[in-house]
């Protein structure tokens, strides 16, 4: 009873936060009522004994998404009424798109009620039980290559980002290392000896105008 409470609890902030996040008209704002569903998600997630996904659910998109949203946000100079212009522009492709989801929503709720055998009662596990350690298992036994092929391919995406990002510009200062580590103090800096002025030595004149 408490877990079924406790659902519909983070269910109905689940989808107000959602509504809220497409309505509001202040990014920043929107960036954090997505943060308020992510950790709603994992409460949620929580309560069918998924913590690996509810811990992942925060830890990279709350923790390392969502920071990226928001200091792309708050450090580019957005127009607002550009971005709603074209916003309106595919308001129409926007509309298929929702319709499509709201479709396989109700499929699904529909197929439910034709005698389909889902289980929907979850069975207790262990206090000991961690499906986080199943998962770990099941990936580095059964599924090692394909999960280390996804990891070279995901290593070969980041250099080739970093390196279409690489280019050599005009006038762009950059550092030499070699250079900085070989100067010599002789090179930097240069003792001048000057000779020491007396109390009769007259002033240096002043330049004319003309000169």
């Amino acid at each position: 009873m408490l877990v079924e409470v406790l659902f519909w609890v983070f269910a109905s902030i689940l989808a107000v936060s959602a509504l809220a996040m497409i309505t509001v008209r202040n990014p920043v704002h929107a960036a954090l009522l997505l943060v308020l569903c992510f950790f709603t998600s994992a409460a949620i997630w929580l309560l069918v004994e998924a913590e690996f996904l509810a811990v992942v659910l925060i830890l990279v998109y709350v923790g390392a998404v969502m920071v990226l949203f928001l200091f792309v946000v708050m450090m580019l100079d957005i127009n607002i009424e550009e971005v709603r212009a074209r916003v309106t522009r595919y308001a129409f492709f926007g509309a298929i798109v929702a319709g499509v989801v709201v479709f396989e929503i109700v499929a699904v709720v529909w197929t439910s009620s034709l005698g389909t055998e889902i289980d929907k009662v979850i069975a207790p596990r262990a206090a000991d039980y961690s499906n986080t350690a199943e998962l770990g298992q099941l990936l580095y036994t059964e599924y090692v290559y394909p999960f280390e092929l996804a990891a070279v391919l995901l290593l070969i995406a980041i250099v080739a980002a970093i390196s279409l990002t690489m280019r050599k510009r005009a006038g762009l200062k950059q550092q030499d290392v070699a250079a900085q580590v070989a100067v010599r103090s002789r090179d930097r800096v240069r003792i001048v000896k000057m000779a020491a002025e007396g109390k009769g030595t007259p002033a240096p004149a002043a330049p004319e105008k003309g000169a």
